[in-house]
């Protein structure tokens, strides 16, 4: 037992089916051959009726007694003492081999002795040895086995088939594996995966049941709620009510698609008691600041916390919107909903230390939070870290919501949701205008035209370059080279970039007075500007479709008419047409599986990736409710919408 816990640690593997999903990458089939097929692998009965050496070769004719004594010709390269002893005239054989002819004669090189025929042996490519491999999989890949985990009398058969095969037809069609065998495999890869994930997550109490009143805040606003934003509102509802689980849930919008007012929502239905949301950056927690004061009704008091900029008393608000500046507070409130904006931005360990700051349960000053890399390696950290651990089984903790602006496909948001509850906003309130066309240098006369003309409509130009700095590697023009061009055609010209320590002070000045702003992908994810109608993307094939989407989401957010434009070298770029045809961020997500795998956004590894052999994430949406389906999962377990 110990033995075997050894090898499933160097193969890397936590369950059964993870085991039985190592297929073998072929199999040595020793039937015997009841036709001579030439190019193909052949296992014949032969007797050795000539033997000797050629120009240092071993050359050996056999005859077939089951093809009317027909001759086969050998040529052995690499000879041992023992190829002579074994291939002696007169001996009998089964051999096996590539069947070749030349000249009428048939011949197979270097063919080995069969022991034993009649036989189908799986080979494996793994980190073991083949005998290791196969007597683990003989002793657990086993009907019973498969079963008990869950699997159908058509899964478990199809796995046994491909692990045991009686027939090398039961496995392979015109040389593939058969498609009802890959499907298996397909659904068999998606379950295992949602089993392990639902066997991870981990619920605890709620320190309260909250049911504040938000009509005071509907009523008043000046708009309608989409018919998604309501129910991800009502989902919300019914997650805060309950007092013996905490909710977990992770609301996935699309650009524009009105994610805010879920927050605020959220916010009015912890009334009485307090919440606290924390956002990536100053300028985007000081975007939700003003909104939120714009529609919570007055005597919700809201407090701002940013590093030397606080508004309003953070002690005594309802709800408190703040950047990471919020970890440093010796004195933050204890809230009961705790919701964290563009959540995949923060490192998991900063999410625990927010977590645990506002149940009271760590005061620490002077942290260094500038970066997860700097907080996630502090004693401090650690030592939160460490309570977090120690509180487990004991802990009453705050409802958790999380907010991404990265649409996810379906199939994702159905495997993510085995770990915690996630609702999709896949519409916007307004149908938004924005043509996106690839173009090239040729074009480019044309869009300074276009350019000035939008300036001249007291409208707003955003230019995303590659790069700061000159790169030789790069066959664009970065942020430095270009600034010069547009300074001097251009009045109100802001540059900014993601090293820029003012950054956020140079968007904020160019939301107010400027026309032109050259940036980096600084600005991929939340900034608001109003009057921004004209984005080009420079370079826009060395990105990925997810931040192109985000991109093009800074224009058009007041329902104008908008343009992206994409610049490329490479203007018949088969990513970038397809990308220009699509404009909602869920397909968007989709076809970005297309071109690369897709990441956990629960843990911000938005970039790597879950790596599936059979399941392909992108087209496989009915495999993954199938197996959820099977796991008794859908609606249980909170994959709303």
């Amino acid at each position: 037992m110990e033995e075997a816990k050894q090898l499933f640690k160097k193969l890397k593997i936590y369950s059964l089916l993870d085991l039985a999903l190592i297929i073998p990458s072929s199999y040595n089939d020793t039937t015997l051959s009841t036709s001579l097929e030439i190019g193909k692998t052949a296992t014949l009965e032969a007797k050795v009726i000539q033997s000797g050496v050629h120009n240092g070769k071993l050359r050996v004719t056999f005859e077939l007694p089951s093809f009317g004594n027909r001759r086969l010709s050998s040529l052995f390269f690499r000879t041992t003492p023992y190829h002579y002893k074994l291939f002696e005239v007169g001996s009998h054989h089964y051999i096996q081999g590539r069947l070749e002819e030349y000249r009428g004669y048939l011949q197979m090189s270097q063919p080995r002795s069969v022991k034993e025929i009649g036989k189908i042996t799986p080979k494996y490519k793994t980190v073991l040895k083949e005998s290791e491999i196969r007597s683990l999989i003989e002793l657990y890949v086993t009907e019973k086995n498969l079963f008990n985990e869950g699997l159908d009398s058509k899964e478990v058969a199809a796995l046994m088939h491909l692990h045991f095969p009686n027939a090398i037809e039961e496995v392979y069609e015109n040389g593939n594996i058969k498609k009802e065998l890959v499907t298996v495999l397909k659904f068999v890869e998606a379950y295992n995966h949602l089993k392990k994930l639902r066997g991870k997550r981990v619920d605890f109490p709620a320190l309260a049941s909250l049911q504040g009143d938000i009509a005071p805040f509907i009523d008043n606003l000046p708009f309608t709620l989409t018919a998604e934003q309501q129910q991800v509102i009502s989902d919300i509802r019914a997650d805060l009510k309950r007092e013996e689980k905490a909710a977990k849930r992770m609301v996935v919008g699309d650009v524009g698609s009105g994610k805010t007012m879920v927050i605020l929502a959220a916010a009015m239905m912890a009334l009485p008691h307090k919440s606290i949301l924390m956002a990536p950056t100053s300028l985007l927690a000081l975007q939700l600041y003003e909104e939120a004061c714009k529609h919570l009704p007055k005597s919700v008091k809201v407090a701002l916390v940013m590093q030397g900029a606080d508004r309003g008393d953070y002690t005594d608000a309802d709800f408190i919107i703040g950047t990471h500046a919020l970890l440093y507070k010796e004195d933050l409130p204890q809230a009961a909903l705790v919701m964290v904006d563009e959540q995949h931005r923060f490192g998991t360990k900063q999410r625990q230390m927010l977590e645990m700051l506002v149940l009271g349960k760590t005061r620490h000053s002077g942290l260094d939070l500038e970066s997860s890399q700097a907080s996630e390696n502090s004693m401090a950290t650690k030592e939160i870290l460490n309570q977090v651990q120690d509180d487990k089984n004991n802990d009453r903790r705050p409802h958790y919501i999380q907010f991404s602006a990265t649409p996810i496909p379906r199939t994702q948001a159905m495997m993510e949701s085995e770990l915690i509850d996630v609702s999709l906003i896949t519409t916007t309130p307004f149908e938004r205008e924005v043509s996106t066309t690839v173009i090239g240098r040729p074009e480019f006369p044309k869009l300074l035209e276009h350019i000035k003309d939008e300036i001249a409509q007291e409208h707003q130009v955003l230019i995303i370059y590659p790069l700061v700095e000159e790169s030789e590697q790069i066959p664009y023009q970065s942020l430095d080279e270009s600034r010069g061009f547009w300074e001097e055609r251009f009045e109100n010209v802001y540059v900014t970039h993601g090293k820029d320590k003012e950054k956020e002070e140079v968007l904020l000045a160019f939301r107010e007075k400027g026309d032109i702003l050259l940036a980096t992908t600084v600005v991929e994810v939340g900034i608001s500007l109003p009057r921004l109608t004209l984005i080009v993307i420079v370079g826009a094939e060395r990105l990925g479709l997810a931040t192109l989407h985000q991109l093009r989401g800074r224009v058009g957010r007041n329902g104008l008419k908008s343009w992206c434009y994409l610049f490329t070298n490479t203007p018949q770029n088969e990513r970038l047409q397809k990308f220009c045809q699509t404009t909602n961020g869920f397909d968007i997500a989709k076809l970005d599986l297309k071109f690369r795998d897709s990441g956990d956004i629960i843990d911000g590894t938005i970039q790597s990736g879950q790596r599936f052999k059979w399941l392909d994430m992108a087209e496989d949406e009915k495999v993954v409710e199938s197996a959820k389906v099977r796991l008794g999962a859908i609606g249980e377990n909170g994959f709303d919408r």
